[in-house]
């Protein structure tokens, strides 16, 4: 058995959560089913090895932006969404790799450095923002380098993440079924999703997906055979698809001797180095013995070492932090650095100095989207298109104070959890203000 007793594997396979996890809704080249329903086949190193994986479904997500004094940025996000039995397989052995690494991490003294996509930390990303602003005052004087790379998933190099995924399992070679799923994670397929759309004679709105989602499978095995030249294989030798359930643990693995190296250097000059995916937070002391430029100088060519592991010049700052002020000294360290930034961000949360509060772009997004969604229903007098009347409580449930204690939650729920964590001393909510009366506004006429 893998690096866990069958017992403890088998309790995973079958734990509710789980199963609930690897179920999926959408349409795809096979049947819909679950790890639960699956877990034998899963499970048997002999029949993954032997697998032949679906092509990956694709789309683009719009990920468009809204900026004050720009409007709408666009921005689109390549994703990918796997076969219903591939998922299943992906999900598996992203735990393996997770057990492993998480071993691995604990020896390493590292285990608090990555923090995302891990099964072992329960936390989130409030309490990891926290826990970076708590020791940048607790320091009192320090230096802030806050970073990003650049496409990041599109670049993870194939040899050097087999490299490391070697090394976690400790093998000079991939058991056979462990090389079947880097091979198919990393010379994967993908089928577009407008194409599919297209030979289903449906529209590419959101109609037309939800039609397609209702059918038993995106394609007949005749359509299937007869469209294959669609099929469209990844050529480089670099890149994973974003989407699956496998591909944050292998962005973990990837950076699993980098974040060591960071992580040791820092801690000789008492530090603080945290990593949530592409974005990474080093604080250094400002102590006498301590050259924090010459740090940030070596977190660089570490960063540097890993094959096409680049960070994004745009997105890299630098602060100085002292007598709770922050002053950006971007252009003293690096000519290509961003010294816009008048606070320190760090996973949705900005620090003045003296206060902690949501990102102003999270509220402008969550204000953006707002807008979109009340000035919909105003263009339409309140009523859809069979004339029903719209119903407001859904608008007000999504996206007002009274929906944060709705069993789905939304944006204000999130808000009242950073408070909880924070403290009533910050102000987390500063940029909220008149919620209900700005949704009248836009809604006003109706």
């Amino acid at each position: 058995m893998h690096f866990r007793g069958i017992k403890a594997m088998d309790a995973w396979l079958s734990d509710k959560k789980t199963i609930q996890r690897s179920k999926r809704y959408y349409a795809h080249f096979d049947v819909r089913t679950d790890i639960g329903r699956m877990k034998d086949y899963v499970s048997n190193p002999k029949a993954v090895a032997a697998h032949g994986f679906y092509p990956f479904i694709h789309y683009e997500m719009d990920m468009s932006k809204f900026k004050r004094g720009k409007g709408v940025v666009p921005k689109k996000r390549d994703i990918c969404y796997a076969a219903h039995i591939d998922r299943c397989i992906y999900q598996y052995y992203s735990h393996i790799l997770n057990e492993k690494y998480n071993e691995r991490t604990t020896c390493d003294g590292i285990s608090n450095v990555a923090v995302a996509y891990r099964t072992n930390l329960r936390k989130s990303n409030i309490q990891f923002s926290k826990a970076a602003y708590d020791f940048i005052r607790k320091t009192e004087n320090c230096y802030v380098m806050i970073g990003d790379f650049t496409h990041f998933f599109d670049n993870l190099d194939h040899a050097y993440l087999k490299k490391q995924w070697c090394s976690l399992l400790e093998c000079e070679r991939l058991p056979k079924d462990h090389y079947n799923v880097f091979k198919n994670i990393t010379s994967f397929s993908q089928w577009e999703l407008t194409d599919l759309l297209a030979i289903n004679e449906l529209k590419d709105n959101k109609a037309g997906h939800r039609a397609l989602n209702k059918q038993s499978r995106v394609l007949t095995a005749e359509q299937y055979k007869n469209n294959r030249s669609h099929i469209q294989p990844n050529m480089n030798h670099y890149g994973i698809p974003q989407g699956s359930p496998i591909s944050g643990m292998l962005a973990n693995l990837y950076m699993l001797e980098v974040d060591k190296q960071i992580h040791d250097l820092v801690e000789q000059y008492h530090g603080f180095y945290m990593r949530y995916s592409d974005d990474f937070i080093v604080i250094v002391p400002d102590e006498p013995n301590n050259n924090a430029l010459n740090v940030f100088s070596e977190v660089r060519a570490f960063i540097a070492s890993a094959p096409r592991l680049k960070l994004e010049p745009s997105k890299t700052q630098y602060f100085h932090y002292k007598e709770e002020k922050v002053e950006n000294i971007g252009k003293a360290i690096d000519k290509g650095a961003d010294d816009s930034k008048k606070f320190i961000n760090f996973l949705g949360f900005s620090f003045n100095g003296t206060k902690v509060f949501i990102r102003s772009k999270t509220t402008a997004k969550y204000y953006y989207r707002m807008h979109r969604k009340a000035k919909n229903i105003a263009k339409t007098g309140g009523y859809t298109r069979k004339g029903n009347h719209i119903n407001l409580s859904g608008l007000y449930t999504l996206y007002s104070e009274h929906g944060a204690k709705s069993k789905r939650g939304n944006y204000f729920t999130y808000i009242e959890h950073a408070e909880e964590e924070y403290g009533q001393d910050e102000e987390i909510r500063h940029d909220l203000k008149n919620n209900m009366g700005k949704i009248r506004k836009v809604l006003k006429g109706i």
